[in-house]
Protein backbone atom coordinates (compact mmCIF):
# COMPACT_ATOMS: atom_id res chain seq x y z
CA UNK A 1 0.00 0.00 0.00
CA UNK A 2 1.37 3.39 -0.90
CA UNK A 3 1.79 6.29 1.49
CA UNK A 4 -1.19 8.04 -0.09
CA UNK A 5 -3.45 5.25 1.18
CA UNK A 6 -2.26 5.22 4.79
CA UNK A 7 -5.18 4.39 7.04
CA UNK A 8 -7.45 3.48 4.11
CA UNK A 9 -8.67 -0.12 4.19
CA UNK A 10 -7.03 -2.16 1.43
CA UNK A 11 -10.41 -3.26 0.11
CA UNK A 12 -11.24 0.41 -0.55
CA UNK A 13 -7.78 1.39 -1.81
CA UNK A 14 -7.50 -1.47 -4.34
CA UNK A 15 -8.19 -0.45 -7.94
CA UNK A 16 -11.56 -1.70 -9.16
CA UNK A 17 -12.99 -1.28 -12.66
CA UNK A 18 -16.46 0.14 -13.06
CA UNK A 19 -18.57 -1.70 -13.89
CA UNK A 20 -16.98 -4.73 -12.25
CA UNK A 21 -16.87 -7.52 -14.85
CA UNK A 22 -18.83 -10.57 -13.68
CA UNK A 23 -16.04 -12.99 -14.58
CA UNK A 24 -13.50 -10.89 -12.64
CA UNK A 25 -15.77 -10.90 -9.60
CA UNK A 26 -16.25 -14.68 -9.88
CA UNK A 27 -12.48 -15.29 -10.13
CA UNK A 28 -11.53 -12.90 -7.34
CA UNK A 29 -9.73 -14.64 -4.46
CA UNK A 30 -11.69 -12.52 -1.98
CA UNK A 31 -15.01 -13.65 -3.46
CA UNK A 32 -13.80 -17.25 -3.31
CA UNK A 33 -12.84 -17.06 0.39
CA UNK A 34 -16.02 -15.17 1.33
CA UNK A 35 -18.07 -17.90 -0.36
CA UNK A 36 -16.26 -20.52 1.70
CA UNK A 37 -16.52 -18.79 5.07
CA UNK A 38 -19.98 -17.43 4.31
CA UNK A 39 -21.69 -20.79 4.26
CA UNK A 40 -23.78 -21.90 7.21
CA UNK A 41 -21.23 -24.05 9.05
CA UNK A 42 -17.65 -23.13 8.10
CA UNK A 43 -17.02 -20.34 10.60
CA UNK A 44 -18.36 -22.42 13.47
CA UNK A 45 -16.20 -25.42 12.48
CA UNK A 46 -13.09 -23.22 12.12
CA UNK A 47 -13.72 -21.55 15.49
CA UNK A 48 -14.17 -24.87 17.28
CA UNK A 49 -11.06 -26.34 15.66
CA UNK A 50 -9.22 -23.14 16.61
CA UNK A 51 -9.73 -24.10 20.24
CA UNK A 52 -8.39 -27.65 19.92
CA UNK A 53 -8.39 -30.72 17.66
CA UNK A 54 -11.60 -32.76 17.49
CA UNK A 55 -12.52 -36.27 16.46
CA UNK A 56 -15.34 -36.36 13.91
CA UNK A 57 -18.11 -37.65 16.20
CA UNK A 58 -17.08 -35.28 18.98
CA UNK A 59 -17.27 -32.35 16.55
CA UNK A 60 -20.61 -33.60 15.22
CA UNK A 61 -22.06 -33.79 18.74
CA UNK A 62 -20.71 -30.30 19.44
CA UNK A 63 -22.66 -28.63 16.61
CA UNK A 64 -26.39 -28.90 17.03
CA UNK A 65 -28.30 -29.14 13.76
CA UNK A 66 -25.47 -30.16 11.42
CA UNK A 67 -25.88 -33.46 9.62
CA UNK A 68 -23.02 -35.92 9.32
CA UNK A 69 -23.07 -35.38 5.57
CA UNK A 70 -22.82 -31.59 5.88
CA UNK A 71 -20.05 -31.82 8.47
CA UNK A 72 -18.16 -34.19 6.18
CA UNK A 73 -18.59 -31.82 3.23
CA UNK A 74 -17.52 -28.80 5.30
CA UNK A 75 -14.44 -30.56 6.66
CA UNK A 76 -13.46 -31.83 3.18
CA UNK A 77 -13.79 -28.37 1.69
CA UNK A 78 -11.67 -26.87 4.47
CA UNK A 79 -9.13 -29.64 4.03
CA UNK A 80 -9.06 -29.03 0.24
CA UNK A 81 -8.40 -25.34 0.94
CA UNK A 82 -5.50 -26.25 3.24
CA UNK A 83 -7.21 -24.87 6.35
CA UNK A 84 -7.88 -28.17 8.12
CA UNK A 85 -5.66 -31.21 8.67
CA UNK A 86 -7.21 -34.68 8.84
CA UNK A 87 -5.12 -37.19 10.73
CA UNK A 88 -5.96 -40.90 10.71
CA UNK A 89 -4.82 -43.03 13.64
CA UNK A 90 -4.13 -46.75 13.07
CA UNK A 91 -6.67 -48.05 15.56
CA UNK A 92 -9.62 -50.40 15.14
CA UNK A 93 -11.82 -48.76 14.03
CA UNK A 94 -9.54 -46.07 12.60
CA UNK A 95 -9.62 -42.85 14.60
CA UNK A 96 -9.74 -39.57 12.70
CA UNK A 97 -8.87 -36.22 14.22
CA UNK A 98 -9.29 -32.78 12.66
CA UNK A 99 -7.24 -29.71 13.49
CA UNK A 100 -6.43 -26.37 11.93
CA UNK A 101 -3.31 -26.03 9.81
CA UNK A 102 -1.14 -22.93 10.26
CA UNK A 103 -3.07 -21.43 7.33
CA UNK A 104 -6.35 -22.19 9.10
CA UNK A 105 -5.03 -20.67 12.33
CA UNK A 106 -4.14 -17.50 10.42
CA UNK A 107 -7.81 -17.18 9.42
CA UNK A 108 -8.80 -16.81 13.08
CA UNK A 109 -7.43 -13.25 13.21
CA UNK A 110 -9.63 -11.79 10.44
CA UNK A 111 -12.61 -13.90 11.58
CA UNK A 112 -12.17 -12.49 15.08
CA UNK A 113 -12.10 -8.96 13.67
CA UNK A 114 -15.37 -9.54 11.79
CA UNK A 115 -16.94 -11.20 14.85
CA UNK A 116 -15.86 -8.32 17.10
CA UNK A 117 -17.27 -5.82 14.61
CA UNK A 118 -20.57 -7.72 14.35
CA UNK A 119 -21.01 -7.95 18.12
CA UNK A 120 -20.01 -4.31 18.59
CA UNK A 121 -22.50 -3.08 16.00
CA UNK A 122 -25.39 -5.53 16.40
CA UNK A 123 -27.64 -2.97 18.11
CA UNK A 124 -27.04 -0.39 15.36
CA UNK A 125 -27.73 -3.00 12.69
CA UNK A 126 -30.90 -4.16 14.47
CA UNK A 127 -32.14 -0.55 14.72
CA UNK A 128 -31.39 0.09 11.05
CA UNK A 129 -33.23 -3.07 10.02
CA UNK A 130 -36.18 -2.15 12.19
CA UNK A 131 -36.28 1.36 10.70
CA UNK A 132 -36.14 -0.10 7.19
CA UNK A 133 -38.84 -2.63 7.97
CA UNK A 134 -36.35 -5.41 7.36
CA UNK A 135 -37.32 -8.35 9.46
CA UNK A 136 -36.75 -12.06 9.03
CA UNK A 137 -39.90 -12.28 6.88
CA UNK A 138 -38.96 -9.49 4.47
CA UNK A 139 -38.35 -10.76 0.94
CA UNK A 140 -34.97 -9.97 -0.60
Amino acid sequence: MSDTHTGVPSVVAAPLPTPVPADEHEQCPVTDVLRRIGDKWTVLVVVLLGRRPYRFNELHRGIQGISQRMLTRTLRALEDDGLVRREVFPTVPPGVEYSLTPLGESLLVPLSAVADWAVGHRDEIARARLAAGAGPDRPE
